[in-house]
């Protein structure tokens, strides 16, 4: 007898705490509707990687990256709310509910994609090793014991490291911890080299004339997306649904000509 009611309690307190757990459980986010609810987008862009994103003489932000936020969020019919952002933070502000949506200079890799989801692209980037055009490198093995500044945790930073690795025979990889502190080091000659992506040679050419970057190597074609939370199907498929649009009426291509000097790929 008291057994049996031992057993009936002991089931009783397990059914009890596990209704409790749910009640506690968040529900599961509908992010499209969320966003439509709220009025509002909150998207993580770059506030110093020029031409993507960078602060305007009006201290405001600008940049290839913060018209292709303004395009989805007139899209969506909300208003943009942006939330600077680095290559270091960008994912974990995401992925904790800060933003919707990360349009800041993001390339897919696998570690992400087990992380978060990407859209379509919607810029060209490629990633490269950059120096002096006098600097006489054309292979891998001649990095051997240059020093070469890159962002730390950047997808540049991850392929310059798999492709040259540190060692007896590889480069001095100096790492920053943002695009302007990066920049700043092969600006001042405290390294050799950059390892970055094409578009942001053009920023460095226009602030030092004196030490223009020049393609060494290149490490990687990485076109730019937009990170997603995962399992949010309605959002991911109405983001890409506005940019293959975008694309077609031409609105991508008048934002890679204003930013990136150059017209949006066709084969993109």
């Amino acid at each position: 007898m008291e057994s049996r009611l031992y057993k009936r309690c002991t089931t009783l307190l397990g059914a009890l705490f596990a209704s409790l757990m749910l009640a506690q459980a968040p529900a599961h986010a509908d992010g499209l509707q969320d966003i439509t609810q709220r009025g509002t987008l909150k998207v993580a862009v770059p506030q110093d990687f020029p031409p993507f994103g960078s602060v305007g003489p009006d201290m405001k932000p600008r940049g290839l990256d913060i018209d292709t936020a303004q395009l989805l969020a007139d899209k969506l019919g909300v208003k943009l709310e942006l939330t600077p952002v680095n290559s270091t933070n960008r994912i974990p502000y995401l992925t904790t509910g800060k933003v919707d949506l990360v349009i800041s200079s993001l390339g897919k890799n696998a570690e992400r994609e087990q992380v978060i989801d990407f859209s379509r692209p919607y810029a060209p980037f490629y990633l490269a090793v950059f120096g002096p055009p006098d600097e006489p490198i054309t292979t891998l093995a001649d990095l051997k014991g240059k020093t070469i500044s890159v962002t730390r945790g950047a997808v540049e930073d991850i392929e310059l490291s798999k492709a040259a690795p540190e060692g007896a025979d590889g480069p001095i990889i100096k790492r920053f911890e943002d695009n302007n502190s990066t920049i700043a080091a092969y600006l001042a000659g405290q390294t050799d080299l950059i390892a970055s992506g094409n578009v942001v040679m053009v920023a460095i050419t226009e602030r030092n004339p004196k030490r223009i970057p020049a393609l060494k190597i290149k490490l990687k074609d990485s076109p730019t997306f937009v990170g997603l939370n995962k399992n949010e199907p309605e959002l991911l498929a109405r983001v890409n649904e506005i940019l293959n649009a975008a694309k077609a009426d031409g609105s991508l291509d008048k934002i890679s000509q204003t930013w990136l000097k150059q017209p949006f790929p066709a084969d993109l």
